[in-house]
């Protein structure tokens, strides 16, 4: 059995499209990110074993449209670099780690580990498809906080690649 909160009204923990084939690559990697952020929090608040949750996705759910592979990374990468990650916003925070919402602390640490370990990612991409996982599982101002700590992140991991989106030149 999945534990996670009740998603909002319109939305679904599964994705809608089940047996309408296969997926585009953005939406594939999306879909991932949503079981990812599902996994992470069942492994945050039932500490269960990542290898179970990952069998028990690829069993219970439909995965078939999903970015089995990115899923794997993210729920495998995330716990492994917990520490790593929590440091990258902890400082941003306007409470302690353990304090956050389960959900915002899943999406906040799948944001961090895309945003300092996959630079082929372009940080607005992370923080947008972040603000939409908090939108659908987060509580009604999640994404907005969502929004704010990954934007500093970014800003301390890839000031050079924001300089370059904006214009400016990357040594200034």
């Amino acid at each position: 059995m999945t534990i996670f909160p009740d998603a909002k009204e319109g939305s679904s923990s599964v994705p809608a499209s089940r047996g309408q084939g296969k997926a585009s690559p953005g939406r594939a990697r999306s879909l991932a990110r949503r079981s990812a952020v599902q996994a992470i929090y069942q492994w945050q608040v039932a500490g269960q074993d990542v290898n179970q949750i990952e069998a028990q996705f690829l069993t219970e759910q439909d995965m078939k449209r999903v970015d089995v592979a990115y899923f794997h990374e993210l729920l495998h990468k995330v716990p492994a670099h917990l520490v790593e990650l929590d440091d990258q916003f902890a400082d941003f925070l306007d409470r302690p780690i353990p304090e956050l919402d389960p959900v915002e602390r899943a999406i906040l640490r799948i944001g961090a580990y895309e945003l300092k370990h996959r630079p082929d990612i372009p940080y607005r991409v992370i923080i947008n498809e972040a603000v939409e996982l908090a939108k659908t599982f987060g509580a009604d101002q999640s994404h907005k906080y969502v929004n704010g700590i990954l934007d500093k992140v970014a800003r301390k991991l890839r000031a050079v690649e924001m300089r370059m989106k904006s214009g400016q030149p990357a040594g200034e």
